[in-house]
């Protein structure tokens, strides 16, 4: 996601992929009409596990920059910040990004002495299909397939993520725009070497060496809700991930099976463009 001017300090900047993941996903469905870009600034509030199956999580209190673009190819919107590569009644072909943000091993007790977790960044093709739909709903089937970047010093390539999921946009409910979520996770055996890999220099009486491979990685369901008031947009998504069948699950970083993660997003819309941009339906 591309952050907006001024920056955070620098320790700040690894995150804020993450915020405006917030921000892009909650969105909810669109208006009849929509202008080209808005641009606004607020703040979020985000609980995250430190990582899937870590038994810790982490509470970030973050800027947020609130960027919506509707061009007829770069976009960044409810479906998040993607390139349009194909776009019909029914199949849609997208160029998108995702990421995780940065862990501390020093902050983690099952990591303590082992290297940080990089932010990460992912990017690739998300393939969609539209399932079935009404006046006000949409049940669409979604392939998101990313390459997983490191940033900074730990940069290069981590690995490859597949998502297949469910999306149901819900009808609007008072002003709300609502969508459920629900997926599976597969990752190969480089990005999971990322998280839960233990090697021999790093092992300890509790903690034995481990070489993860590849394969399933569990799954997840997830809501996100919005609505605007005037200016001030309003926002949140609740998300419960499950390890349940994963290829790693003897991996001794893997401290519980589920987890939990939650956040909510307020900004304030200081500028809209006067032309109308591509609405979604």
């Amino acid at each position: 996601m591309k952050p907006a001017s001024p920056l955070p300090p620098p320790s700040l900047r690894p995150l804020l992929p993450c915020a405006a993941a917030l921000a892009l996903l909650a969105a909810g469905a669109a208006q009849a009409e929509e202008p080209l870009w808005e641009l606004g600034a607020g703040a979020t509030v985000l609980r995250l596990p430190h990582y899937r199956g870590a038994d810790q999580s982490h509470t970030w209190t973050l800027p947020l920059p609130y960027v919506v673009y509707r061009g007829p190819i770069l976009r960044a919107d409810r479906e998040g910040a993607r390139a349009v590569l194909l776009q019909t009644d029914r199949l849609d072909v997208d160029l998108s990004l995702s990421g995780t943000p940065p862990t501390r091993s020093s902050d983690n007790v099952a990591r303590r002495g082992m290297a940080d977790l990089p932010t990460i960044v992912e990017l690739g093709p998300l393939v969609s299909w539209t399932a079935a739909r009404g006046d006000d709903w949409k049940l669409d089937l979604r392939l998101p397939v990313r390459a997983a970047l490191g940033v900074g010093s730990e940069g290069g390539f981590k690995g490859w993520v597949a998502t297949p999921q469910l999306r149901l946009s819900l009808p609007q409910a008072g002003g709300w725009r609502t969508a459920l979520y629900g997926a599976l996770v597969a990752q190969d055996r480089r990005y999971n070497e990322v998280f839960y890999k233990v090697s021999a220099s790093e092992a300890t009486p509790d903690r034995p060496a481990y070489q993860p491979g590849g394969g399933r990685a569990g799954g997840y369901l997830q809501g996100v809700a919005s609505r605007r008031f005037g200016p001030w947009w309003v926002a949140g998504f609740a998300r419960w991930d499950t390890l349940r069948g994963a290829s790693f699950l003897d991996s001794p970083l893997v401290r519980q099976r589920e987890n939990w993660s939650a956040g909510i997003a307020v900004a304030y819309v200081f500028a809209t463009s006067s032309r109308e941009g591509q609405a979604e339906e």
